[in-house]
């Protein structure tokens, strides 16, 4: 049985290990039990697991020191699929941005996913590529392929790496911080201010581990900080178009952090942002939001700028890209908003 892996987290979490304990069993901490039932994983990994969450005893999440006690069901998850995947060619359209022989930019649409995983072995961006390469290319390679990602209903700019080293020299871009990427996104409420900075620590919530929020350090020691600047774009009745720049790369960065200081983005529905948080309390205005959620039924988040340095020319690349239509077509609809005029 191989190790526990730590891996960048990702929208799912897998089964690693379950067992129900022997009626028999004494009281034992369950970082010490685990190490003795899983062949070939330390205690530390154990712990660490466990600091993340994803030591559950009976459907919840303990810490290293609670003791199992007979009939309990103990679960290790995993944060990525606990087997391979083969990548298959399909004929799926791409709309590329650019291309040359060491990378490709390709403009993502809403609804695609990136890459295969639980609930998605194919349709995916990858498969698309495999078609799209062919022979000239395998999407099975590790070392070539997507150097970042965005979420399922997020839509924009992607960078791929069609060499290793062009890999490694992109993905050292992103770990430094050098590259530049913008994000339009489409918020409840007002601000009173046009800019500012967001900081705050990102880990899975213990309650819902399907999403994200912002921790203490000293409650959660695996958080990884998370820095976002935002400003105003354009200003709307009740919600605000807005910019963010990624200083950093979390998962569900910006989702969770604009909902963080009070502003999800509009039609996000993991993350409160299919509430009606701002605006009239009459039937009409419940009416006009619920055909705004029917223009885009998605978080309103687009990846629209990415700069980088050329792995291989040394030259500084710079896309823009437009909003796709059915966001496009909301911030047209809340452009038109007049209140108590809603046809």
């Amino acid at each position: 049985m191989s190790n526990l892996q730590e891996i960048e987290p990702e929208d799912e979490l897998w089964e690693r290990w379950h067992c129900v304990v022997d009626k028999g069993q004494t009281p034992v901490r369950v970082d010490k039990y685990l190490t003795e039932h899983m062949a070939g994983t330390s205690r530390n990994r154990i712990q660490n697991a466990a600091d993340a969450g994803n030591v559950l005893v009976n459907g919840k999440a303990v810490t290293s020191n609670y003791k199992v006690k007979p009939n309990d069901t103990v679960q290790v998850l995993l944060d990525h699929e606990p087997h391979d995947f083969t990548i298959k060619p399909e004929n799926i359209p791409l709309n590329i941005v650019y291309e040359d022989d060491d990378i490709l930019v390709v403009n993502k649409p809403a609804g695609l996913v990136v890459h295969p995983g639980h609930g998605n072995y194919e349709h995916t961006l990858l498969n698309a590529l495999a078609y799209y390469f062919g022979d000239q290319l395998d999407m099975n390679n590790p070392n070539i392929g997507l150097v970042h990602r965005i979420d399922k209903d997020t839509s924009g700019l992607l960078l791929i790496a069609k060499t290793p080293s062009a890999k490694t020299n992109l993905g050292m871009q992103f770990f430094d911080h050098t590259t530049e990427r913008t994000y339009n996104a489409l918020v409840w409420g007002t601000f009173s201010e046009e800019s500012g900075t967001i900081e705050g620590a990102l880990a899975r919530d213990n309650r819902d581990r399907t999403i994200y929020r912002v921790w203490d350090i000293e409650d959660n020691p695996n958080a990884k900080e998370a820095v976002t600047h935002w400003r105003v774009l354009e200003r709307f009745m009740y919600v605000t178009l807005v910019e963010c720049r990624l200083e950093t790369g979390r998962t569900h960065q910006i989702r969770v952090h604009m909902k963080h200081i009070g502003h999800p983005l509009f039609s996000d529905e993991k993350y409160g942002g299919t509430e009606i948080i701002k605006g009239l309390p009459t039937q009409k205005y419940k009416q006009y939001i619920q055909n705004c959620f029917a223009l885009c039924p998605r978080q309103a988040l687009h990846a629209k700028t990415l700069g980088f340095t050329h792995p291989t020319t040394g030259q500084r690349m710079f896309f823009d890209s437009q909003w796709p239509d059915d966001m496009s077509n909301l911030i047209e609809k809340w452009r038109n908003y007049v209140p108590n005029s809603l046809g």
